[in-house]
């Protein structure tokens, strides 16, 4: 499985940029859960590019697995049956490919399990609860709604986007769950996410390496460093913008991402470096309400 890396440039004052495939960029295999595995292992692999050294890329990739190719494994759950989030996500995937092949009857029915699925689980009823509370603007009851989802599941407070500004570096993330490259029977779930970078200091930066924290739903953390990202060491002009897509398999349907780019003022010579924050964001097959930037 291929990832497909988009790259855009953008002048943030004039409103415009443009968007063009990354046809120069390194082609990965991000995810490679065969059934030759044992099925308690699953092992997630970057490939890199030949002529690139240093760090490498695996699950997430930081949008890149530029270096020698390095390997993640996630342990999954030996349980023979699946458990009520990867049902729901078996369920609308299911829907899906019924509505592709135009079996509304099927589709319909399986629409119906999903209302009932959703009434009878905990957490996609708080959720829904919260959300209604919030638009009749009682407060209260979101208060107290938010504080029982806490208790049950409090990874799925984080919201699947994020935003956060180091010394004049704004970094946006929003991520979304692809049903299509996911297998939910198999513990295979596929996440996209898409960052832009904004440069709102007075200097140009250049972007020299990634590092990302990556945590499945099982608790079990992974920390990945690369160079650059999707093959690139971009350099951003004060006012200007880098964005790019990549994407992060798990063997869980839930997770989080985050971490920093290291980068460095290319104005001065020898300048020295410094970290720019990626705040957290939700991996999540249930997915949330934040809006696209």
């Amino acid at each position: 499985m291929h990832s497909l890396s988009l790259k855009a440039f953008g002048d943030v004052n004039a409103g415009a940029r443009r968007c063009f495939p990354s046809e120069a960029g390194p082609r990965r295999e991000w995810l490679n859960c065969s059934r030759e595995l044992p099925r308690r292992n699953c092992r997630i692999v970057a490939c890199s590019p030949e002529g690139n050294g240093g760090g490498g890329g695996g699950a997430g990739g930081g949008g890149g697995g530029e270096g020698k190719s390095s390997s993640l494994s996630s342990s999954s759950s030996g349980r023979s049956f699946p458990t009520r989030s990867q049902t729901y996500a078996l369920l609308k995937q299911q829907m899906e490919v019924a509505a592709k092949s135009e079996d509304y009857k099927e589709a319909a029915r399986i629409r119906d399990s999903l209302k009932l699925f959703e009434e009878e689980e905990p957490v996609l009823h708080l959720r829904r609860l919260i959300k209604d509370a919030v638009t009749d603007e009682r407060f209260e009851d979101a208060a107290k709604y938010r504080d029982e989802l806490k208790e049950i599941a409090p990874h799925l407070l984080l919201k699947c986007s994020s935003d956060a500004t180091t010394l004049g570096i704004r970094v946006q993330v929003r991520s979304v769950y692809i049903e299509g490259r996911s297998q939910p029977s198999k513990r295979q779930y596929f996440f996209a996410y898409r960052i832009r970078i904004t440069n709102n200091s007075d200097r140009p930066v250049q972007l020299l390496r990634r590092h990302w924290i990556i945590t499945d739903g099982n608790g079990k953390v992974d920390n990945l460093w690369g160079i650059g990202v999707i093959g690139e060491q971009p350099v951003m002009l004060p006012r200007t913008s880098f964005e790019y897509s990549s994407a992060c398999p798990l063997c869980t349907p839930s997770g989080r991402m985050e971490g920093d780019f290291e980068m460095k003022h290319v104005d001065k010579v020898s300048s020295p470096t410094f970290n720019v924050a990626i705040a957290p964001f939700s991996l999540s097959t249930l997915g949330d309400d934040s809006d696209a930037f």
